[in-house]
């Protein structure tokens, strides 16, 4: 199973871009799927993240307000919607998936997930 980040680019801020996550290959039901992000010289940081049901969907303050996430199940594909782009949104997102339900307080914990995606870049102009 591997998770493919789309969608990344340059934009301006104020801008908006969505970010895509899909599982390719063998695929199983991957519970919690989340967001994380590094920026330039800075570790990876937890941006979001949503189980498998509606109502799930959790946000660092860094990003609430600005960033909607969304998944569609059947295709174990999660969107990152990004509106009102900072420069300081500028990284690499990472997507990552974990078959168990995991609790919400560990969502933010890199270790442990079983997939993880190899980035797509995005960069917010100021």
């Amino acid at each position: 199973v591997q998770l493919v980040e789309s969608g990344g680019g340059l934009v301006q801020a104020g801008g908006s871009l969505r970010v895509s996550c899909a599982a390719s290959g063998r695929t199983f039901r991957i519970y919690t799927m989340v967001w994380f992000r590094q920026a330039p010289g800075k570790g990876r940081e937890f941006v979001s993240g949503m189980g498998w049901n509606p109502g799930t969907e959790y946000y660092s303050d860094s990003v609430k307000g600005r960033f909607t996430i969304s998944r569609e199940n059947g295709e174990n594909t999660v969107y990152l919607q990004m509106n009102s782009l900072k420069p300081e949104d500028t990284g690499v997102y990472y997507c990552a998936g974990d078959r168990s339900v995991r609790a919400r307080s560990l969502w933010s914990d890199e270790d442990g997930y079983d997939y993880w995606g190899q980035g797509t870049q995005v960069t917010v102009s100021s």
